[in-house]
């Protein structure tokens, strides 16, 4: 690389710092000024929601004048209802403890035993306050069940049951049984008795949910990334994305399954056993200011529609939820394709993932308890299992090493562009007597890429190794920090992560100990630089923010794969072995490829117009 290209990529690199820090800066104070003003929002809104609640018990209008009260509602018992007293009640098992309120008969709070959150308190997947549960139906004036008191008919550790009375002796019904050893909750909402209230055209509920999800976990950016809301359709291989990391909304015209308010390691899901009918669904991500000052990490929103049988006398309508951890063997065993929230890639990923890293992990966790230990083994298996690849690769580089002052005479000969047909031809021939493969190098790394990609999605998803300590990490799942700086800096954080510091340095060592094996070619010297320092610096700045078993897996890969090398070049694919089999190759007959034989034809043709130009 010349003097002009080093100092070109210098200013790029300036430029590019400079723009980030200066885009940085701009969003910051744009989110911190929108922060305020939606605080404010918030305020003034639940200031006017209480003086307007205040005013409706006084019997006051929204100006707080004193006029007469009437009944809010046609049937009286409905307007008792509204007035009444709520009530909070458990369901409990060794995994989840479920408090409902009577106000509209809906889930209150939900802490998931055996976790806890990132500062070590009790983990609330939904904090009291933070959800909004409603149904809407039309039984001669329009009924939601949020606003009414239900009354408690049985109730049990893990059943209860409420009904919302009318003065005809029918009643709304809600029914949740949480199962005896899970985080599944079946729910069975009724209309009993209401044939005649509810009319005989009405075919129809509204189902509203609104929650907001809290903080959990330690690192925003690591937990917004991995939060989001999907939903899914019967017979779907997998259910649709919306979020993940950023605000979106989706109206939804035809029939769905299910829908999953899903965090980065646990999920609220909700099931429609006879489908919804539609959805409108929405995710919008707080501020990191929120985040940090609030505890909040997303708002979710589904507005549902469900159909039912009209004019019958007892209408019952089924559904299912899951307030519980994104555990992938736990959301497979109830097969609703529930384990799909857990993000393993595309397909050609997840299929390595379901069939040979996941079972690998569980395998070695029956008996290490040090998940440390465990990802150090991992990478040794995987490291083997792909052994023979990587063989082939270091005996395509030897090759190529060998041939390299042959490859220096044919590009000193070969100088100028217009003989790059002729180059590439001399190349190729060279190749075919050496032996060498074009591809032999290239295509055992990209057969490696699914597995890189693999891992890279496998750790941050793994409940398994959230909040698990390892030497100066306090959790696997979340970045490693030996100095916050306080401030956070463009690209970088806030913090600094040794586990990805180290994989960067390593991965620079290993990179100088295979770049002699480039060609010296000029137009090799870009590559060159891109890899021995452009990647390891980029891996830095991407890993510092990643989770610490991710950049620790990546340092073990660096630090194996270099003692490999070692090893094979020394006792495996040495020089003596390389030489010895490249003469044998040389003996055998060659049969040119497709391609070889496509080349030749191009340049006749290149030859055949250049003597034509010369003659015009």
């Amino acid at each position: 690389m010349n003097k002009s290209n080093l100092i070109g990529f210098v200013l790029i690199g300036v430029i590019m710092f400079g723009f980030s820090w200066y885009q940085s800066r701009q969003y910051r104070e744009q989110m911190e000024a929108q922060a305020q003003l939606d605080s404010i929002a918030r305020v003034e809104q639940m200031a006017a929601m209480a003086m307007d609640s205040l005013n409706q018990a006084e019997g006051k209008d929204t100006q707080g004048v004193k006029v007469m009260t009437m009944p809010a509602y046609k049937d009286s018992m409905l307007t008792e209802a509204r007035l009444a007293s709520e009530g909070i009640y458990k369901l409990s098992n060794d995994k989840v403890e479920i408090e409902f309120t009577t106000r509209g008969a809906q889930p209150y709070s939900v802490k998931i035993n055996d976790y806890m959150t990132y500062d070590s308190t009790a983990l609330y997947l939904v904090k009291p306050g933070y959800s909004e549960y409603g149904v809407t139906v039309f039984a001669g004036e329009n009924v939601n069940t949020k606003d009414f008191v239900f009354q408690v008919a049985e109730h049990t550790d893990s059943t209860i049951v409420m009904r919302l009375p009318f003065s005809n002796g029918g009643y709304i019904q809600q029914r949740y049984a949480l199962e005896s050893d899970g985080y599944m909750v079946r729910n069975e909402l009724s209309f009993v008795g209401l044939g005649n209230v509810i009319p005989r055209n009405v075919s129809m509920v509204d189902v509203d949910w609104s929650l907001i999800v809290p903080r959990l976990e330690k690192g925003f950016k690591n937990e917004m990334q991995y939060s989001k809301l999907n939903y899914y359709f019967s017979g779907d291989k997998k259910p649709e994305i919306l979020g993940r990391g950023r605000d979106g909304s989706k109206r939804i015209d035809t029939k769905m399954k299910w829908f999953a308010f899903q965090q980065q390691f646990f999920s609220a899901i909700m099931t429609s056993k006879s489908e919804f009918a539609s959805a409108d669904l929405g995710v919008d991500f707080y501020s990191e200011e929120e985040y940090k000052s609030e505890g909040k990490l997303m708002a979710c929103t589904a507005k549902l529609r469900s159909d039912f049988q009209a004019g019958s006398d007892n209408i019952v309508i089924p559904y299912e939820f899951y307030f519980g951890p994104n555990d992938y063997k736990t959301l497979k065993s109830y097969d609703q394709k529930y384990e799909k929230v857990v993000a393993l890639g595309g397909w050609l990923v997840a299929w390595f993932s379901r069939l040979i890293i996941i079972p690998t992990f569980d395998f070695l966790g029956r008996f290490i308890s040090n998940y440390g230990l465990i990802i150090l083994l991992m990478t040794i298996f995987i490291k083997l299992l792909i052994s023979p690849l990587t063989i082939k690769s270091y005996k395509s580089s030897a090759k190529m090493q060998v041939i390299k002052p042959e490859m220096d005479k044919i590009n000193a000969k070969y100088p100028n562009e217009k003989d790059a047909m002729k180059k590439q031809q001399a190349t190729m021939d060279l190749y075919q007597k050496a032996g060498i493969s074009p591809m032999g190098g290239c295509l055992p790394m990209l057969l490696q890429m699914p597995i890189l990609f693999a891992m890279f999605r496998f750790f941050p998803a793994s409940i398994e190794l959230r909040q698990q300590k390892f030497l100066w990490a306090d959790d696997l799942s979340a970045y490693d920090s030996i100095w916050d700086f306080g401030v956070n800096i463009p690209l970088l954080g806030d913090h600094l992560s040794l586990f990805a510091l180290l994989m960067a340095l390593t991965m620079f060592f290993y990179s100088k100990m295979t770049s002699g094996q480039m060609s010296d070619d000029p137009n090799m010297a870009g590559m060159k630089f891109m890899s021995v320092w452009l990647m390891p610096i980029m891996m830095f700045f991407i890993c510092n923010n990643l989770s610490a078993a991710l950049s620790y897996y990546y340092l073990l890969s660096n630090i194996i794969t270099m003692i490999m090398t070692w090893y094979i070049r020394k006792y495996v694919v040495t020089e003596d072995k390389v030489r010895a089999e490249m003469v044998l190759n040389a003996n055998k007959p060659k049969k040119k490829s497709t391609w070889q034989q496509r080349l030749e034809e191009a340049q006749k043709m290149q030859e055949q117009m250049q003597k034509q130009q010369k003659r015009k």
